[in-house]
């Protein structure tokens, strides 16, 4: 048979061949159709960026997300995972070609005159062997495992770049919180220093009314420990902030940041999510498509395993000259070459393949698993997060309502001490209450700009009017 019948016959063969294993289905998951408080006639109002810390109006904010995204560790080693699955996949296209070699051998030997079986007299006692050659071997993907293989290759280098946008998602996300953390920080601080002015203002007004004789030590003694609380909890969150600063300069990758004090009331609220967000969006997050090419992989992998359990089929070849001299090696008569075909089949291996197929589905079935839960999970948090953000939304007004209650009373107490009607205690309360309440605003304005983050991480980044309608 000549060469070109054979590659005829390995053409043939690979294009009428079968490909073993189960061709991949996405699993059927039972979500609702919207998140919980979805109304009918729900629509969204508004777009949001992929880029959704933008919405927060802060140049600076904008400045040190740039920075995590371009300077972390975290992301550098998601990129170069990517780079190491592009050319894995490279790597497993090659194998659809021939793989050819050159080799060349050269020897000189002697043969023995004095042995009881000596050459002819023609053939000299001392010969050179000089060869060379191009040597090729081929496997025929006849059951389909190198296709497989690509579908495993390619499933990984889908699922690195998945998993390279998932580590940015988190990084912006915990980069935005941090920032956010600080910013709270600073208008506690600030809060904490007016508190301690009123405290100090308090005091004064005590020792003088004590002077007098109009107040007792007990009242001086009340108004230096609300003093020193005071002071306690402006060093305590002046530390809270300095730690702060230093996560978000790792975070940056500028371990010298300096951020200059600023004030949280400053930063705009992104709009409310709309109420009719299907479930759909769930597709756009980077974590579930990563766990689908898991789950693609795993797929392929039992059709590997599947294959190598049958027949296999290779072809090889070479093609090259033979010569006592140098000079001869290209001619005709020095030409030499080869061509075969090979076939093997397991015989007996005592359930070896069939246990490891076995343990391929089984693999498979982990990764559905895997998968269901990673989508169960996503779901979930987008509830906690759109809960969470409505919630607290409603509760701020309450609170500041409460704030500006809170400040009357310390007006209303402060007057009434001084004017002889009542103890110093109502206002240490009065102090106490309205440093409370007006912390817990600032708080939770925190917790309400932190639960937006979390919604735009739950979502894969955020949504737009097109794809909520298209979605629907």
């Amino acid at each position: 048979m000549t060469a070109r019948a054979l590659a005829g016959l390995a053409l043939s063969l690979w294009l009428t061949g079968c490909m073993v294993g189960p061709d991949y289905r996405r699993p059927a998951a039972s979500l609702p159709p919207a998140y919980p408080g979805a109304t009918a006639d729900a629509t969204p109002a508004s777009a949001i960026q992929h880029g959704w810390w933008t919405l927060f109006n802060d140049p600076l904010l904008n400045e040190l997300v740039g920075a995590a995204l371009a300077n972390n560790s975290d992301v550098r080693r998601a990129v170069a995972r990517i780079e190491e699955t592009d050319a894995n996949l490279r790597a497993v296209d090659a194998a659809f070609l021939p793989e050819v070699d050159f080799g060349a051998t050269a020897n000189r030997s002697a043969y023995s005159g004095t042995v009881a079986l000596t050459p002819p007299s023609s053939v000299p006692s001392v010969r050179n062997d000089l060869r060379f050659a191009l040597s090729s071997s081929f496997e025929i993907d006849f059951w389909g495992k190198l296709r497989r293989s690509v579908e495993v290759a390619r499933a990984q280098t889908l699922a690195s770049r998945y998993a390279r946008d998932v580590v940015m998602l988190s990084l912006a996300g915990l980069t935005t919180q941090t920032y956010f953390a600080l910013r709270s920080l600073d208008a506690q601080i600030s809060t904490t220093r007016t508190t301690l002015a009123t405290r100090d203002d308090g005091l004064n007004l005590v020792r003088r009314r004590a002077d007098a004789g109009y107040a007792s030590d007990l009242d001086l003694r009340q108004a230096e420990g609300a003093r020193s609380d005071a002071a306690a909890q402006l060093s305590e969150l002046t530390r809270q902030r300095a730690i702060a600063l230093h996560q978000l300069g790792t975070l940056t990758g500028r371990l010298d940041l300096a951020v200059a004090p600023g004030d949280l009331a400053q930063l705009p609220l992104p709009a409310l999510p709309p109420a009719g967000l299907p479930s759909a969006l769930l597709e756009r997050r980077p974590d579930l498509r990563q766990a689908e090419q898991d789950l693609i992989a795993a797929n392929a992998r039992v059709g590997i395993a599947m294959a190598v359990r049958l027949p296999s089929i290779s072809l090889t070849g070479n093609y090259g000259g033979e010569s006592r001299a140098l000079g001869l090696l290209l001619d005709g008569p020095s030409r030499i070459w080869s061509i075969g075909a090979g076939l093997t089949v397991p015989v007996f291996d005592a359930g070896k393949l069939a246990a490891l197929a076995d343990a391929e589905r089984a693999r498979y079935k982990q990764t559905v698993a895997t998968y269901e839960q990673t989508t169960q999970t996503a779901f979930r948090e987008v509830a906690d997060a759109l809960t969470n953000v409505r919630q607290i939304a409603a509760t701020e007004t309450e609170l500041q309502a409460s704030v500006t209650s809170a400040r009357e009373a310390l007006r209303l107490a402060t007057r009434r001490y001084d004017a002889g009607y009542s103890s110093f205690l109502e206002v240490l309360d009065a102090q106490r209450t309205a440093n409370l309440s007006q912390l817990a605003l600032i708080r939770n304005r925190q917790a309400l700009l932190s639960s937006d983050v979390d919604l735009m991480k739950a979502l894969g980044g955020g949504w737009d009017a097109a794809e909520t309608t298209a979605a629907k």
